[in-house]
């Protein structure tokens, strides 16, 4: 996987260069701002691109601004976004995009799921942080999501991570059916019809928490 870093806090930046280099991944680039990243992955060819949210001038939405032309692009390469706090209002537009993320930086001390988090968005998967998907439900109105229990929205949450029902197995220490007969009950009570693949079913339930209540 060829991975370029746009982050403006260096050590940041560096640590998390080195965290793909010792994964095994190649660091086609990297910046401390977006300013010139058009022409970095153009000559660079990424599977990946790794952006913070604010970056300098303004340290608003550059990242935001990038990510949506990256995604513009006629080949995009798999956009993760990096936020220390949670933004729902900016990223909604971009959930449906195959090859997305959107990811708190506190997830960055965790290692091993980091990178199994950038290699799926890599390959064309989705993810979003678990506190992203509670903000997105928080912030509906009375509805369908209503009717999930607490368990069902764990599950939920790391569906939308992109996690497969092994992984929601040993994530919440379930049985595997135990899990298989949550994610039916989430994907009938959202309406939302089951798949066996995983990107199509991520995308199905982040579709419906982005839209209007």
């Amino acid at each position: 996987m060829r991975v370029i870093v746009i982050e403006d806090q260096a050590l940041l930046r560096e640590g998390l260069a080195r965290l793909f280099t010792d994964a095994g991944h190649e660091v086609a680039g990297r910046a401390g701002s977006a300013e010139g990243l058009d022409e970095l992955v153009t000559s660079g060819r990424p599977d990946l691109v790794v952006l913070d949210i604010r970056m300098p001038p303004t340290f608003t939405d550059e990242g935001l601004v990038a990510a949506r032309r990256l995604k513009a692009r006629d080949d995009p390469p798999g956009v993760l976004l990096l936020s220390q706090h949670v933004e729902t209002g900016h990223v909604v537009d971009l959930v449906p995009h195959p090859g997305f993320g959107y990811l708190l930086k506190d997830r960055v001390l965790e290692v091993d799921e980091f990178v199994a988090a950038a290699e799926r968005v890599a390959a064309g998967g989705s993810v979003l942080d678990p506190q992203v998907v509670s903000a997105l439900v928080a912030q509906r109105g009375p509805g369908p999501l209503d009717r999930l229990s607490e368990r069902e929205r764990d599950v939920l949450a790391l569906m939308a991570e992109g996690l497969n029902n092994a992984g929601i197995a040993d994530r919440l220490v379930l049985s595997p059916r135990t899990v298989e007969a949550h994610v039916a009950h989430v994907l009938t009570k959202l309406d939302v019809p089951e798949s066996n693949d995983s990107h199509r079913r991520v995308l199905a339930v982040l579709t419906y928490l982005r839209a209007a209540p």
